[in-house]
């Protein structure tokens, strides 16, 4: 019998933890809905100043307290870099093209829009220019700078660029909490907030069309057929590994064959937009990304606007008005520091020129960018990234928000206010956003509008209910846990395994075993428990008897809560000489970065492990669903039973494992 678990259904009163007034408030007419809503967007407003505050002590602390390889580390600061390129870009600001000149291959956090600093080594405090990044890729960066020419200083010694604290995107969010207080006054805009957030209902409407594609199974064309419909929200509730994609690359196809419109769809990170930026493209949908993608993908960047722009018939005139511009400029930057009043106004009139040139250049993007728009039938960008310059004005019939259960509320007002319908996709019960000015994961930011509107409006959710992934002994107990055990799993996975394995779920329980977890500055691992995977894994890669090249031979990650853990596992497998040669079948990493991916073998070490049952943040148990629902084939969970055993969840775990006759001990010496 299983103990009681959590389920996917949020509590009835889900309308109350908004803020929002209750039905004996309505009575009272609409200056009351006005107040209560006013409330509580000043409410999230709130909320943001405060993950705005602790966000900035944070990255401030970070650039003046670590040291410059340590930033190189975290991808925060590029050193050495050479300025390759120079030109008056638009609206008079000067924009350089730098290029990594060490470890191109290594990642970095530098993003298009954000804010960041040149600087140089001799006087890295006093020799600063701040600017805007344009374009970032691996290892070449656009910046937008505002100034004539660069300064003396950038011509001797080593240049660095460190990325400096992101105040536009909280001023994006702040600008959609004040837009969304304003429109409430407004009967047409006003009235989809309110919607919304169920201060009135969600409007009857005519039946859904009939939508049927044998591609699909039947929750998935149930929920396109929903989109399809004249709804004002569409709700697409995806499970792990249940092709939530896959059904938004059909719905977007089936709303643009049933009546001609332009879509904006949006997520939270750039890795989402890119990758439906890419599937809409394979489908055949004309699709523009607004900003760089993260992948490194001729293809991908293709299809980002700067790349249609420049690939537009009108942009040989453009290039030839560079050329002008770029002529004059050249000119001007001969005269030194020490000249005349007619070498000083010679030099202003070459800069006139060259502006008056850069008027006619910005005019001409201004009609493509326009052009190019016009002719895209999705436009892709992040939540923020609704409000680029060039699309911030745009309205939409549609717009599609995925992963929206990982998206900030404030964020989810940028592209929702320029809809008259909206489409939100995810699962709530995967992994909640990142809130870096609190731990309590139950509200606050952590509570996000997809929870709300799916406890709000049930009618309008879509559970899709088929998954393609897990074989169903791994599925079932996520199934029981978060999804009141409506999954099922489709019958080309339901019973697929590893060659010559029956046991596609296994609990490996180190109670008893002296396996204790340490604490150090706050960071928790448990290296007797690594250690024991260790051994555990280079058994079980031995005991498979199939050559590396076998293409039956498993992909493995191995998951666990905590970094220090996750490093320490590291540090033993590369050590490991049993290891060696399997290490790119392998990928050890925390659960969070795990988030979207899928192995057909997982290792869980769970870590914990102490006298008085602390199980800290483990206790949001929406972690353990992404790390069990990463196995497609084998899933082997190790851990204390006695330390985890007295939550509701993972006892409800032990209990199902227990159903299976899959509970073994570290003292086993069959562990495999």
């Amino acid at each position: 019998m299983l103990r009681s678990t959590e389920r996917a259904v949020i509590p009835s009163n889900g309308a109350s933890r908004m803020g929002i007034s209750n039905k004996k408030d309505r009575i009272f007419g609409g200056a009351v809905i006005v107040d209560s809503l006013m409330k509580y967007f000043n409410e999230l407003a709130t909320l943001l100043d405060q993950e705005q505050a602790f966000d900035k002590a944070q990255h401030e602390a970070l650039l003046l307290q670590r040291s410059v390889q340590e930033r190189i580390a975290l991808g925060m600061t590029w050193l050495p870099i050479a300025i390759t390129n120079s030109e008056l870009g638009r609206g008079d600001y000067l924009t350089i093209t730098v290029n990594k000149t060490n470890h191109p291959e290594e990642g970095h956090q530098f993003r298009f829009g954000m804010p960041v600093s040149l600087f140089s080594n001799h006087n890295p405090q006093q020799d600063r220019l701040h600017g805007v990044i344009a374009f970032a890729s691996r290892d070449t960066m656009r910046i937008s700078l505002r100034v004539d020419e660069l300064p003396a200083w950038s011509r001797g010694g080593r240049l660095g660029v460190d990325l400096l604290f992101d105040e536009n995107s909280y001023k994006e969010m702040h600008r959609a909490l004040d837009e969304a207080s304003l429109a409430l006054t407004d009967k047409k805009q006003g009235n989809l907030i309110r919607q919304l957030l169920g201060e009135t209902d969600v409007r009857e409407s005519p039946p859904n069309p009939a939508y049927e594609n044998d591609s699909l199974n039947a929750s998935q064309n149930k929920a396109i057929a929903h989109i399809l419909g004249e709804n004002p929200l569409s709700i697409l509730h995806g499970p792990p590994g249940t092709g939530k994609t896959t059904t938004l690359i059909y719905a977007v196809q089936a709303l643009l064959k049933q009546r001609p419109q332009q879509l904006l769809i949006v997520a939270p990170s750039n890795t989402a937009v890119d990758v439906l930026t890419e599937r809409l493209d394979a489908v055949g949908v004309s699709v523009v990304r607004i900003g760089n993608p993260v992948k490194v993908s001729d293809h991908l960047q293709e299809l980002t606007l700067d790349a249609r722009v420049d690939n537009h018939a009108s942009h040989k005139t453009i290039k030839t008005l560079e050329k002008q511009a770029r002529a004059y400029l050249d000119m001007a930057h001969k005269y030194k520091r020490n000249f005349g009043k007619a070498e000083r106004d010679q030099r202003k009139a070459l800069f006139d020129e060259a502006r008056k040139i850069r008027k006619e250049i910005d005019q001409m993007l201004d009609y493509i960018v326009q052009d190019v728009l016009a002719k895209a039938q999705v436009i892709t960008a992040t939540l923020v990234g609704a409000n680029h310059y060039t699309i911030r004005d745009r309205r939409y019939q549609t717009v599609i928000i995925d992963e929206a259960a990982q998206a900030l509320e404030p964020a989810c007002w940028i592209p929702i206010l320029k809809a008259d319908r909206v489409v939100l996709a995810g699962d709530h019960c995967q992994l909640p956003p990142t809130v870096k000015s609190s731990h309590q994961t139950t509200g606050g930011l952590y509570h996000t509008l997809f929870e709300k509107l799916v406890a709000r409006h049930p009618i309008h959710v879509s559970l899709l209910d088929v998954q393609y992934r897990m074989n169903a002994q791994i599925m079932k107990y996520p199934s029981l846990a978060f999804y009141a055990d409506h999954l099922q799993a489709a019958p080309t996975v339901a019973h697929w395994t590893l060659r010559g394995d029956d046991s596609p779920i296994l609990f490996i329980d180190t109670a008893g075993g002296g396996f204790e977890e340490t604490v150090v500055d706050h960071a928790i691992s448990n290296e007797e428990e690594a250690r024991f995977l260790r051994n555990h894994l280079a058994s079980f890669v031995t005991s498979l008897n199939m050559p590396l090249t076998d293409p039956a031979f498993p992909s493995i990650g191995i998951i666990t809560p905590y970094r220090a853990q996750s490093l320490y596992l590291r540090e033993l497998i590369a050590q490991d000489d049993r290891l060696q040669p399997y290490t790119k079948q392998l990928q050890v990493n925390t659960i969070d970065s795990f988030q979207g991916q899928e192995k057909d073998v997982i290792y869980i070490s769970l870590t914990r492990s102490n006298a008085k049952q602390e199980i800290g943040f483990l206790a949001d148990t929406r972690r353990m669903n992404v790390a069990m629902t990463r196995a497609r084939k084998k899933l082997i969970v190790i851990g204390d039973s006695s330390t985890m055993g007295h939550h509701d969840f993972y006892g409800g775990f032990l209990d199902y494992i227990d159903s299976l006759a899959k509970h073994r001990s570290v003292w086993e010496s069959h562990n495999v």
